[in-house]
């Protein structure tokens, strides 16, 4: 697998199908875009296995992807621009923006590598040369100025197919790439292919919500882009997925529930709080040093009033619970679980706006150097996003992947499993020595291996 190489066949433009009136005005950030600016794109995609159908056409199906592409774009127009940026020099500011002068449209790759299915999927960990089937390796949003916000590319192995989205983090989060990628397959199993506008099930809300009372378009405190510009270099990490059953996922939560005396606690709440005690383990930290769990919470649903399940950006938010290891360890895993029910149920309306007003007054924009501390871990995606439900007339996916960027040591990603039924699928990334013992830690292993208790 060393010697495969990932060859670029064709590459092109896509732009919307049709140019709506909303498309042709400028779209300006939000707090939570502009603190993103630092941060990767998010980079997600689905392997699939290659049609036993004797009839398929890999040019026919290029060809549909593009047209649903073009048609999905004509609701997710931004996706089809590029970064502005506005300087004025007293006071320093950075109005940040996307232009829709400069659409050029989002970036189509086709690729093929002399890889099977199996060479992706059979060895323990997730092989390197799948960060070579997404575009925009090791870009940052900032780059979107010159760079799509958004690249498609579809990857032909021996028997399958791989169709990655690199997607600008400042431009969505995680529950609106899914929401593009959900609307992108809607529109491919249509294929109305008329010259009518093609409606979709969820279109996208895209104008950005910002707080009453401030200005409409919000800026950095910035004179040059070296001020902010963070663009660090994380170790050499080991990156494995594990696979839990909805079964044993099931008894933890009875489990952790059951030590508070209470059912309120989710699933998500008690996995968390399990990889955390298990990774905390293996780091073999001293008892006094500090650590947390910082886990990814949507805020759509928690301002008043709410946002609409369907706005288009970044609306998420990081909590953070802290104690020490030897808490951590000696206390019961429902301890530490109630902790973090705390702070989730305890953030609503008052603390994100108390949140994003500090910003307004103190913009500030996330450094990714501080999240390679290798102190904490960090929850990130969601398996309530509909991941296998996307299939572009191949059948079911056989494993959802990710790319290189937002990876670093205690980064763990979280998706509905491929076999359903509410099981979960485990993206974990760690130093390689701290793998080594997490992989083979009683506590995880059980749970992994469906032994957790009855």
């Amino acid at each position: 697998m060393e010697s495969a190489n990932v060859k670029t066949n064709s590459d092109c433009f896509i732009k919307p199908k049709f140019i709506t009136e909303q498309a042709k005005k400028p779209t300006y950030f939000s707090p939570w875009d502009l603190a993103m600016i630092n941060a990767n794109y998010i980079q997600k995609g689905l392997l699939y296995p290659l049609p036993y159908d004797q009839n398929f056409s890999i040019t026919t199906f290029l060809d549909d992807l593009k047209d649903s592409l073009s048609a999905t774009l004509t609701h997710f127009h931004p996706l089809a621009a590029r970064l502005a940026t506005i300087k004025q020099q007293n006071p320093p500011s950075l109005a940040i923006f996307i232009n829709p002068d400069n659409s050029p449209g989002a970036r189509f790759i086709h690729s093929s590598v002399n890889l099977t299915v199996d060479d992706i999927l059979t060895p323990n960990d997730v092989p390197l040369i799948v960060q070579s089937f997404f575009d925009h390796h090791k870009a940052i949003d900032h780059d979107g100025h010159e760079q799509s916000l958004l690249s498609v590319q579809v990857t032909e192995l021996i028997d399958g197919i791989f169709i990655g989205c690199s997607i600008n983090h400042m431009v969505v989060d995680g529950t609106s790439f899914w929401h593009f990628f959900n609307s992108w397959s809607e529109m491919f199993r249509s294929k109305r292919g008329n010259d009518l506008l093609d409606p979709i099930s969820r279109p996208p809300v895209n104008e950005r919500w910002v707080p009453l009372g401030s200005e409409p378009i919000l800026t950095l405190p910035f004179m040059h882009e070296d001020e902010f510009i963070d663009r660090p270099n994380p170790p050499v990490l080991r990156e494995r997925i594990f696979r839990l059953s909805s079964d044993s996922l099931a008894k933890l939560k009875a489990k952790v529930n059951s030590e508070c005396n209470t059912t309120m606690i989710s699933t998500l709440q008690s996995l968390s709080v399990l990889v955390w005690r298990c990774m905390t383990r293996a780091r073999r930290f001293p008892a006094d040093k500090e650590t947390g769990c910082r886990l990814a919470v949507n805020n759509r649903r928690r301002l008043s009033p709410p946002l609409p399940d369907n706005y288009f950006g970044n609306c998420i938010q990081l909590l953070k619970v802290t104690t020490t290891a030897g808490e951590l360890l000696d206390q019961g895993i429902g301890w530490t679980a109630w902790r973090l029910h705390e702070a989730v149920i305890n953030h609503g309306d008052k603390e994100i706006r108390e949140y994003i007003d500090s910003w307004v007054k103190n913009p500030f924009v996330f450094k990714m150097g501080v999240f390679l501390d290798g102190d904490s871990i960090q929850m990130g995606s969601s398996p309530r996003f509909d991941v296998y439900g996307n299939e572009f007339g191949l059948g079911k996916g056989l494993a959802v992947l990710s790319g290189y960027a937002n990876k670093f040591d205690g980064k763990v990603t979280l998706y509905a499993g491929q076999k359903g039924g509410g099981s979960m699928d485990l993206e974990v990334c760690m130093l390689p020595e701290n793998m080594a013992a997490f992989e083979s830690d009683e506590e995880f292993m059980s749970v992994v291996r469906g032994e957790n208790g009855s």
